[in-house]
């Protein structure tokens, strides 16, 4: 079980969040490189406001190809399988990474371009898919520590990048293409590792019938003595399906039965993204900066947010012993606590010289509380949510919503900061609380409830008193 999460984890959510975190050491060598194309190109210098926009383009086409990739990861997964839709994915980034390693040299700004799109395509397909995989191969017992493998890849991938991206490994302005095309590594290892397990037993049996590969994937994942149990848990969820086909998206928004779900799914994904966990990043060169510490630095202090993250979804795997309610609400209420005292530590920054050094702990810690609840448990709840007919089309709208709001985010977020300031935190405070209180009031506590118990608690939301 280990091994197979680490084997879907490295081609999947670890994309997401290398990709995310490279782009940004070799911003200053991109936007050279589009000077320097222009002018050979076009015999003129490119002027500051052209420039501005080929960078956000670079810089938000990921989004736009993460959007793309979520529509069509569920629709993959259904006919691939989940294991055949991974293993096409890498396909994709390894395209990616050839158009991007070689703009450079052949002085082609667009097929940069291009390449951070299929990159996106790739990331959104993961993102989709993975949670989706290890959900359903994971024994209930353990399905909430196994789940977190998706969070741990994806703050994985994010500390690899900036580590990868520092000025003594590929961060020089000559090594830009290897930077850039580095993520064809994690892509070749999946695609070495990943056929050596089985597809998912819940989709071989439930998707397509076939009764003797489930046992022997179930074999292969839970070991000869201990499959029968979830064998037995399969079939039930079979037979309360009764045949019935793997439903479109939009066919969940007419299906009462998971009507709260579905709002639950879509208010945890849209929390995640506008929580202000891009605000902490945004402000925390700055926060650095006031606390003493010299520029040249910051990127190794930066370092050390990428490696609170890594600990907080290691640490989550014992969301399995401690409930994913209960972790998912501490994070939110401690979120709306610090964002508190962020808020006032930055507009008192100047008064004593302590204050600097409680906004560089507030960062820590807004980091640390995201990683224990919105940032590890969001993709657990989604696969625990729903039953298998349902499932590839849930994370397909949590994808396409988690993408927009990634995006919107990313447009809005610079004007908030500026008309803001450092009140902006006073919005995402309320955010988290709202979050928090949406959560206790409406889930109930999924740890060790196999799919038809948790559809069972919704059951009264969705329906009320009658059947």
């Amino acid at each position: 079980l280990f091994l197979a999460v680490c084997a879907v984890g490295i081609g999947g959510t670890f994309q997401y969040g290398y990709n995310v975190s490279i782009i940004n050491a070799p911003t200053q060598h991109i936007h050279k490189f589009l000077n320097d194309t222009w002018s050979s190109r076009y015999r003129k210098e490119l002027n500051a406001d052209l420039l501005t926009f080929l960078w956000s383009v670079i810089a938000s086409i990921f989004s736009l190809g993460g959007l793309c990739g979520a529509l069509i990861g569920g629709s993959m997964a259904i006919r691939l399988g989940r294991k055949g839709a991974l293993l096409m994915n890498n396909v994709i980034a390894i395209l990616a990474s050839i158009l991007m390693g070689i703009s450079f040299p052949t002085g082609l700004f667009e097929l940069l371009i291009a390449g951070r799109f299929l990159i996106g395509i790739n990331s959104g397909i993961g993102l989709c898919v993975q949670p989706l995989y290890i959900g359903e191969f994971a024994p209930k017992h353990l399905r909430g520590g196994l789940a977190m493998g998706t969070s741990i890849f994806l703050t994985g991938g994010i500390l690899t990048g900036q580590v990868i991206g520092l000025r003594e490994l590929l961060g020089q302005e000559k090594h830009c293409p290897l930077l850039l095309s580095s993520s064809c590594i994690p892509a070749f290892a999946q695609l070495l590792f990943l056929p050596w397990f089985p597809e998912s037993p819940r989709y071989l049996l439930i998707d397509r019938g076939d009764e003797l590969s489930c046992a022997k994937a179930l074999k292969r994942f839970h070991g000869s003595s201990e499959y029968r149990r979830e064998m037995e848990d399969i079939q039930r969820e079979r037979f309360a399906l009764d045949g019935e086909k793997p439903k479109k998206p939009w066919q969940l928004f007419t299906d009462r039965g998971v009507r709260w779900q579905l709002i639950t799914v879509i208010v945890m994904t849209m929390g995640q993204q506008l929580s202000g966990i891009n605000a902490i990043y945004f402000y925390a060169t700055y926060v650095f900066e006031q606390a003493g510490i010299l520029a040249e630095k910051i990127p190794y202090v930066t370092l050390g947010t990428g490696v609170c993250e890594c600990l907080t979804a290691l640490s989550c795997v014992r969301s399995n012993y401690v409930g994913r309610r209960y972790l998912i609400i501490g994070g939110y209420l401690l979120m709306t606590l610090w964002c508190t005292v962020l808020t006032f530590s930055l507009t008192y920054q100047e008064l004593y010289s302590w204050v600097p050094y409680l906004s560089m702990a507030c960062v820590f810690a807004f980091i640390l509380s995201f990683g224990l609840g919105p940032g590890g448990i969001t993709n657990t709840l989604t696969a625990e949510l729903f039953v298998q007919s349902s499932r590839p089309a849930a994370y397909m709208i949590a994808g396409t919503m988690s993408w927009i709001s990634f995006f919107t985010v990313g447009m809005l977020f610079p004007f908030i900061v500026n008309g803001l300031k450092q009140y902006c935190f006073v919005v995402f405070l309320l955010e988290c609380f709202f979050v928090a209180a949406f959560i206790f009031l409406i889930i109930p506590e999924t740890k060790n409830k196999s799919f038809l118990e948790i559809k069972k608690e919704f059951h009264k939301l969705n329906f009320g008193r009658n059947p």
